[in-house]
C-alpha cells in the first residue's frame, strides 16, 4: 500500500474519530456549558484538518493547520452577516458548517484546534519517518561517533 493511500486512510479515520469525539461531548454535556461549546471549536477545526489532509495527503503540519485555520475563521467571520443564522434555520447541514451567531472568543478556539490537529499529524508523521531506525529520538543519531563513547 502506498504512502498517500496510507495517508488518507489515516486522515479518514481521524475525520471519523472526530466526529465521534464531537458527537461524543455533546451527549456527555447536554447542557451544555464551555467545555462542550469550545471543545466542538476546536473539534470542528480537528475536522477540517483531517479533511485536507484526506485531499492533500502530502500537505505538511503546518500547511494543513493554515489551511483548516483560515477556514475555520472565514466561517466564523462570516456570521457577522445574517446569511449563515438564515440558512442555519433552514438547514441542520447549515447549521453544523457554518453556525449562525459570530462569538470571539471561538476563534482562539479553532486555533487550538489546528494546533492539536498539526501536533498529532506531525508526530505521526514522525513515526513514519522513524520506521525502521534505531528507538530514540526522532533525527538523533545513536551509538558512537568519530570512536568516543557514547557516555553514561
Amino acid at each position: 500500500m502506498g504512502t498517500l493511500v496510507r495517508t488518507r486512510l489515516v486522515a479518514g479515520g481521524a475525520a471519523l474519530l472526530t466526529v465521534g469525539a464531537g458527537l461524543g461531548i455533546r451527549g456527555v454535556g447536554s447542557g451544555g456549558g464551555d467545555v462542550v461549546k469550545y471543545g466542538g471549536d476546536a473539534l470542528y477545526t480537528v475536522l477540517v484538518y483531517t479533511l485536507a489532509v484526506l485531499v492533500a495527503p502530502r500537505a505538511r503540519p503546518l500547511v494543513a493547520g493554515g489551511v483548516a485555520l483560515g477556514f475555520s475563521w472565514a466561517v466564523e467571520l462570516f456570521q457577522l452577516t445574517d446569511l449563515p443564522g438564515e440558512l442555519a434555520a433552514r438547514s441542520v447541514l447549515a447549521r453544523l458548517v457554518l453556525g449562525s451567531t459570530f462569538n470571539a472568543p471561538d476563534l482562539l478556539w479553532y486555533a487550538v484546534g489546528a494546533l492539536c490537529a498539526g501536533l498529532a499529524h506531525g508526530t505521526v508523521a514522525g513515526w513514519r519517518r522513524g520506521a525502521g531506525r534505531s528507538p530514540g529520538v526522532p533525527g538523533v543519531r545513536h551509538g558512537v561517533a568519530g570512536g568516543r563513547s557514547p557516555g553514561p
